[in-house]
C-alpha cells in the first residue's frame, strides 16, 4: 500500500482537523506544516510529530511531499494553490475554495495546466445520513420536488471576530454565508441541482464586522422547485443546521445528521430502518463553537481525494464542483447589494 505524504499550509483552527484526519488514514502521513504564525505551526508540529517549514515555497519544494492541504484564511487560498501546481503537488483546499470566481478559475486553470488534481473540502457530504438523502433524490422518490430549504441559525461571539481575518471582506470574503452556511449551500445545490434565479437580503445585525451575520434568499431551481436559504451567526445560542426537501411523493427533514421526517408514498421497511438509525440527534458541533466538530468527515473527504488520485477517477468535489457553492453565495451578495433578482446564465 502506497503511503501519501502530506504538507499543510496554514496552522489555524482548521489545520488541526486536517492533521488529525491525515494521521488517521492508513495510507497517508503528515510530513510538515508551515504558517505565517510560527507559534501555531510549532504547536501543530509538536502535536503531530511533523516538520516545520519556514514558508509555503520551502514546503512545496520538498520532494517528499506529494499532496498539500490549504488551511489559510479563505481569501488567501489562491496563491499557495497555484504555487503548488507549479511544483507538481496535488491540492485539497478547505472551503470555500476561494472568495471570488476569478481567483477560483485561476486555481483550476493552474492545476489543469500542471496535470495535478485540485479538490475541495465539503466534509458534510461524507456523513452517512447524507448518502440516503442523495439516493432518494437520485431515485426520484420525492416525485416532483416542489421545495427545498436550508437553515443554519448559528451563533458566533464577538471574540470569534477579533482575530485578523474573520468578518473581513479581504480574507473572509463574506460572513455567515461564505464562512458558515456554505457547507449547507453546497449540500443544497448538490441535491437539487442548479439554481435558476434568486432574490436575497443580507444584514449585519449582531456584530460590528464588515460582512453579513444574517442572510436570507428565495430561490427558483432549474427543475422549477422553489427554495429558501437562511444563514446566521447572530442567532444565540445557536441551533442545529437543517435541510428540508419535499415533493409530490415524499418529504425528508434533516437536523444535523439526523432525520426528523423520512416519509415516502412508497414507504418500505428499509425506510423505517433508516429513520430509526438516524432518528436521534447526532452532532451539534459548530452551532456556537467552530472547534466542536468531529474530524472523521474530513478524513473521509481526504480519503476520497487520495482514491481519485490513485484510480484516475474524477474527484466528486473537484475545482468546478467546489466553485458552485461560492457562485451561489456571490449571487446572493449581488442580489442583496443591488436590490434585484439575480438570474444565473
Amino acid at each position: 500500500m502506497k503511503i501519501w505524504n502530506f504538507g499543510i499550509i496554514g496552522a489555524g483552527l482548521i489545520a488541526d482537523f486536517h492533521a488529525k484526519a491525515i494521521q488517521s488514514l492508513e495510507n497517508s502521513r503528515l510530513v510538515g506544516i508551515c504558517s505565517s504564525n510560527p507559534n501555531k505551526a510549532r504547536h501543530i508540529a509538536e502535536k503531530y510529530n511533523c516538520n516545520i517549514f519556514k514558508n509555503p515555497s520551502e514546503l512545496l519544494r520538498s520532494d517528499e511531499i506529494e499532496i498539500v492541504t490549504i488551511a489559510t484564511p479563505s481569501g488567501a487560498h489562491m496563491e499557495p494553490t497555484i504555487e503548488a501546481a507549479k511544483y507538481g503537488k496535488h491540492v485539497i483546499c478547505e472551503k470555500p475554495l476561494e472568495i471570488s470566481l476569478e481567483r477560483i478559475d485561476k486555481m483550476i486553470e493552474a492545476h489543469n495546466k500542471a496535470g495535478t488534481k485540485l479538490g475541495g473540502i465539503f466534509n458534510y457530504r461524507y456523513h452517512d445520513s447524507f448518502k440516503y438523502m442523495k439516493s432518494a433524490v437520485d431515485d426520484g422518490r420525492f416525485g416532483t420536488i416542489t421545495y427545498a430549504s436550508i437553515s443554519v441559525p448559528w451563533w458566533r461571539s464577538d471574540d470569534y471576530y477579533k482575530d485578523s481575518w474573520h468578518g473581513t471582506l479581504k480574507l473572509d470574503g463574506g460572513g455567515a454565508l461564505m464562512n458558515q452556511a456554505i457547507h449547507m449551500i453546497d449540500i443544497l445545490q448538490h441535491l437539487i441541482g442548479p439554481v435558476n434565479s434568486l432574490q436575497a437580503y443580507i444584514a449585519t445585525l449582531g456584530h460590528s464586522i464588515e460582512v453579513e451575520d444574517t442572510a436570507t434568499a428565495v430561490l427558483k431551481f432549474k427543475n422549477n422547485a422553489l427554495g429558501v436559504i437562511y444563514g446566521s451567526t447572530a442567532s444565540f445560542p445557536g441551533q442545529f443546521r437543517r435541510i428540508e426537501i419535499t415533493g409530490t411523493k415524499g418529504t425528508a427533514i434533516q437536523e444535523e445528521n439526523s432525520f426528523k421526517i423520512w416519509q415516502f408514498a412508497d414507504q418500505t421497511e428499509a425506510d423505517n430502518e433508516i429513520f430509526n438509525r438516524f432518528h436521534q440527534i447526532e452532532g451539534g458541533g459548530g452551532v456556537s463553537d467552530p472547534g466542536a466538530i468531529p474530524f472523521e468527515p474530513h478524513a473521509k473527504n481526504i480519503a476520497a481525494f487520495i482514491d481519485s488520485i490513485e484510480t484516475g477517477i474524477p474527484f466528486e468535489i473537484n475545482g468546478h464542483e467546489a466553485r458552485k457553492a461560492v457562485e451561489i453565495v456571490l449571487a446572493i451578495y449581488t442580489s442583496a447589494r443591488e436590490k434585484r433578482p439575480f438570474n444565473f446564465l
